[in-house]
C-alpha cells in the first residue's frame, strides 16, 4: 500500500484548514460592544466583493438565528438569473472570543471555518460592514433592500482606509 498519496492529501488539507483563519484581517477591528441577539434576524446584502460562491447571486439574504448550543444559525439564500432557480446555503457560526466581540468563525461545510467579522455597524442594527478573513471578502448589509446614501459613502470611506479594494464591489439586485 502506498501512504504517499494519502500523507500528501492530509497535508494539503491541513494546510488549507490553517490557511483559513477565522481573524480579521490584519489592521481591521471587530465592533465591540456587540449585542448578538440584535444582530439576529434577517439581513439583505446591497454588496459584497465577489467570491466563487456568490458569483452572479440577486436578492441575497443572509437570515441569523441563536443555536441550542450557543452559537448562531446562518442561512444565505441567492437568487441565481442564469440557472433561474434559488440557491440557499445553511451553516453556523461561533464567536471566536468573548460574545461582546463581532469575531466569529463561520462553516458552510464540516470542520471547515472562514473568518466572519462585523467591522462597522450602526447604533440601530440596521446597516453592517462585514469582512472575512482577508481583504479579499467584503460584505455591505442592511435590513431593508436600500441603503441610504450617508451610509453607503460612510461604509465605502472606512473600507477604503482599511485596505479593501471598494472599486471591485459588485451591488447586488434586488
Amino acid at each position: 500500500m502506498k501512504l504517499w498519496p494519502v500523507m500528501t492529501g492530509i497535508a494539503v488539507a491541513l494546510t488549507l484548514v490553517a490557511c483559513k483563519s477565522p481573524t480579521p484581517p490584519k489592521g481591521v477591528k471587530p465592533v465591540s460592544d456587540f449585542n448578538a441577539s440584535r444582530y439576529l434576524g434577517k439581513w439583505y446584502e446591497i454588496a459584497r466583493l465577489e467570491n466563487r460562491f456568490e458569483k452572479g447571486m440577486e436578492q441575497v439574504t443572509a437570515t441569523y438565528g441563536l443555536r441550542s448550543d450557543g452559537g448562531i444559525t446562518v442561512l444565505n439564500r441567492g437568487y441565481d438569473p442564469i440557472k433561474n432557480r434559488w440557491k440557499e446555503s445553511e451553516g453556523k457560526a461561533y464567536f471566536t472570543g468573548a460574545p461582546t466581540t463581532a469575531a466569529l468563525k463561520v462553516s458552510f461545510f464540516g470542520p471547515f471555518y472562514g473568518g466572519y467579522n462585523v467591522i462597522k455597524l450602526d447604533k440601530d442594527y440596521q446597516h453592517a460592514l462585514v469582512s472575512g478573513p482577508n481583504r479579499d471578502y467584503l460584505w455591505i448589509l442592511s435590513r431593508s433592500t436600500t441603503l441610504p446614501e450617508t451610509v453607503k459613502q460612510d461604509f465605502l470611506a472606512t473600507a477604503r482606509e482599511l485596505g479593501f479594494p471598494v472599486e471591485q464591489l459588485v451591488w447586488v439586485k434586488h
